[in-house]
């Protein structure tokens, strides 16, 4: 069976691969997806959103309002800034840096963004209410026209602004956007005079709304249930083609494995009639009952041959039912296997008063020469024993089974009975077989629909029940 089992590992192997190839495959194309419907959704708010807040600030900067501010605190200290940029520039750099914080601080406490954008959505009819963030990018001055100075860079990180916040973005001047996504980007605006003493101010809008992903994933909803839709279908199909495929192989094996099964129930009679043959031969023996042996084994053969495609199926089992007497039939099973196997030490206590019920001879016997065989082979005791007891009450008769094997593992108990399942461990070298035995001891069992079960301790041996109703 081990090359199935690496057939079966190298199949998955590459069933497993081929899945996460196709699952990245989808995920890489939702993905893109995602990020073209993000883009989509920006360009869709940008264009009338800029449009608004550029007709808010025409003739202004940064906010309405924004130009007195900037005015008020550049402007007026121009000249001195000019004079400390020539003659002295770290004097000059913490002047203005004390402008620029102070213009700052006031833009912020100025800000009236919130109500404007209210007006705007209103104005759009958008859904969803509005987050943003306003920051300046950049401030220089210009003593001479066109030839500027920088005051403030978002690319430096100012130690002189106290009082105002500083981003990477740059100075924040207002807005409750902050998660900021590049591509929420509205307007970047650059504002200038072309005249001496003047000034030059870069402030950038980002604008996003609360429910941005959830609106895109509602617009991906149709494509993602789709690709969950075609990873599902591959999944399945490839589980059932596998199913199929390992039943197939399975088949294939049995039938090949099905010529070797059947010495299984061969070997007793054939061994019975041998070892009664030889007896003939040696003469020390009555001649009667050992041809009483031959005769009961032979008919066991032809019976065995009859049934060889109901055993080939494993399907159903053909009884033929007639009320025996349970105490002859094991006699006589006990009889013709101390025969075959002398070394076993094989015990029949027969305190069953009720002992007549309707079976097959055939079939009963194979359920109990099937558990001799087990019960021998996973035996490591010198002398090996079997204990037959009978007992009985007004519903049913029982026939239990000892044994002082090996014993059976809690954890395989419940697989001894399925077909060509063997318990590997080592008893005086390999057990032979194909695991076959107890799985026929169940067919027959449900058959004749009675009962058996098994109670088990490791090191001591085994005990099989078998309830027959009477």
């Amino acid at each position: 069976m081990r090359p199935l089992n690496l057939t079966i590992a190298a199949y998955r192997a590459i069933a497993i691969a081929g899945f996460l190839v196709l699952s990245g495959v989808q995920f890489f194309l939702l993905y893109n997806t995602y990020e073209l419907k993000n883009e989509q959704f920006f360009q869709s708010k940008k264009e009338p959103i800029g449009g608004d807040y550029l007709t808010m600030i025409r003739n202004d900067k940064v906010i309405p309002g924004g130009q007195r501010i900037l005015d008020g605190f550049i402007n007026k200290d121009m000249m001195e800034m000019e004079r400390l940029y020539k003659d002295d520039r770290m004097t000059f750099d913490h002047y203005r840096q004390r402008v620029c914080d102070s213009a700052f601080a006031a833009l912020a406490r100025a800000n009236n963004l919130d109500s404007a954008l209210r007006v705007v959505r209103e104005r759009r009819h958008l859904s969803s209410p509005l987050s943003y963030a306003i920051f300046v990018r950049s401030l220089d001055v210009s003593f001479r026209r066109d030839q500027y100075v920088s005051c403030y860079n978002n690319k430096v990180w100012d130690t002189g602004l106290t009082h105002v916040i500083q981003t990477d973005y740059g100075v924040r001047i207002g807005g409750n956007l902050f998660h900021i996504h590049p591509r929420s980007l509205v307007t970047s605006l650059t504002v200038s005079a072309s005249r001496d003493y003047s000034y030059r101010i870069t402030a950038d809008l980002y604008v996003d709304t609360a429910d941005r992903q959830w609106t895109i994933f509602r617009r991906m909803l149709p494509a993602f249930l789709l690709s969950l839709f075609s990873i599902g279908s591959v999944v399945l199909l490839f589980y059932l083609t596998f199913q199929n495929w390992r039943r197939q192989k399975q088949l294939s094996e049995m039938k090949s494995d099905f010529i070797n099964g059947i010495t299984h129930e061969f070997h007793t009679p054939l061994a019975a009639i041998m070892v009664a043959n030889r007896a003939i031969q040696s003469e020390k023996q009555p001649l009667l009952p050992l041809t009483e042996v031959i005769e009961r084994q032979a008919e066991r053969l032809k019976t065995l041959i009859g049934n060889v495609l109901n055993i080939a199926t494993l399907h159903r089992i053909d009884l033929h039912k007639r009320a025996q007497s349970v105490h002859a039939l094991l006699d006589k099973l006990v009889s013709d296997y101390r025969l075959q196997r002398p070394d076993i030490v094989l015990f029949l206590d027969k305190n069953a008063t009720r002992d007549t019920a309707a079976l097959d001879p055939f079939w009963f016997g194979t359920i109990f020469l099937n558990i001799f065989d087990n019960a021998v082979k996973y035996n490591n005791k010198d002398e090996k024993q079997v204990h037959l007891l009978t007992s009985s009450d007004r519903k049913n008769l029982y026939v239990e089974i000892r044994d002082n094997g090996i014993g059976i593992p809690s954890s395989v108990r419940e697989h001894i009975f399925d077909k060509f399942y063997r318990d590997t461990r080592s008893v005086q070298g390999s057990v032979k077989g194909l695991g076959l035995g107890l799985y026929y001891v169940r067919t027959a069992v449900d058959a004749h629909e009675w009962t058996i079960t098994v109670d088990s301790t490791e090191g001591e041996g085994s005990a099989f029940l078998i309830t027959i109703p009477l």
